[in-house]
């Protein structure tokens, strides 16, 4: 396996200088939250911007593994909502595919932005199979695939399961669409078995390794890293594992992440 961390543990805008320090750590991925790096991540954002930020991650010894996070800043996009906004969800999606792509990364990790309201769970399974499917086309080219995460029902009401995800990856059948786990979700959604692990393995793509409240890694005693390091690996899973922490301390965002990277070694190697 392959340890990464997201820009999310790290300051607003100004991280750059951060990156000799992860990869000193034994991190050799970043993570990206684009509104974590760009104040305008859609109409705004350059190309110069994009090239700049993969060249001193690189530069550092970082690949960027994907971005996450992808609605933090587009409140008003939605998988689910009327025409337009799903004709707007649809472009900025397409948008990000290629900001993923050109930053050398691959997975796109969709976690926000998908409350189904009135929607039943099988017409949101089905509203939601129609979006990627119209979204294949537009990213086929790109190497870039889309992940729902699975989360707990505190956090979305559609796809609170590892086994909601794949029946949705499944029903799509294209590549551009897979699946990833998150450790404390499987927790809260009481998947953090083998049986899980087993149903994942030909579409799993991605993990994020992170604790209620995105705490230090261990910290809250609810997450048993070193059990889904060893499923994982009992799966014959070598993707990336990305720390998905909270900026910790302010004034030293490195302290923090130094625990969570060490915690992440013993655990998922």
């Amino acid at each position: 396996m392959k340890f990464a961390v997201s820009n999310i543990a790290l300051s607003t805008f100004d991280h750059t200088d951060d990156f000799g320090h992860l990869a000193a750590m034994g991190l050799s991925g970043l993570e990206v939250a684009p509104s974590r790096v760009w104040r305008d991540t859609w109409r705004g954002l350059t190309t110069v911007e994009v090239n700049d930020y993969r060249r001193r991650a690189e530069q550092a010894g970082l690949r960027i593994v994907g971005l996450h996070s992808l609605l933090y800043d587009q409140p008003d996009l939605a998988l689910f909502g009327d025409t337009e906004t799903l004709r707007r969800t649809l472009d900025f999606m397409t948008h990000l595919s290629t900001v993923c792509r050109d930053l050398g990364g691959r997975t796109l990790i969709w976690g926000s932005g998908r409350k189904r309201g009135q929607l039943s769970p099988d017409d949101a399974r089905d509203q939601a199979v129609t979006f990627f499917r119209d979204l294949h086309p537009r990213i086929a080219d790109h190497g870039t695939c889309f992940c729902l995460e699975p989360l707990g029902p505190g956090d979305s009401d559609f796809v609170n399961s590892v086994r909601e995800s794949i029946a949705i990856v499944e029903a799509v059948g294209q590549p551009n669409l897979g699946v990833q786990m998150d450790a404390k979700a499987l927790i809260e959604n009481q998947e953090a078995d083998e049986v899980t692990f087993r149903a994942a393995k030909p579409h799993l793509v991605h993990f994020h390794a992170n604790e209620p409240g995105l705490e230090i890694l261990g910290s809250s005693g609810t997450v048993d890293h070193a059990a889904l390091g060893g499923m994982l690996k009992d799966i014959g899973y070598g993707g990336y594992v990305a720390i998905e922490q909270r900026m910790i301390d302010a004034a030293d965002p490195l302290v923090g992440v130094r625990q969570s990277a060490q915690h992440l070694k013993e655990c998922y190697t």
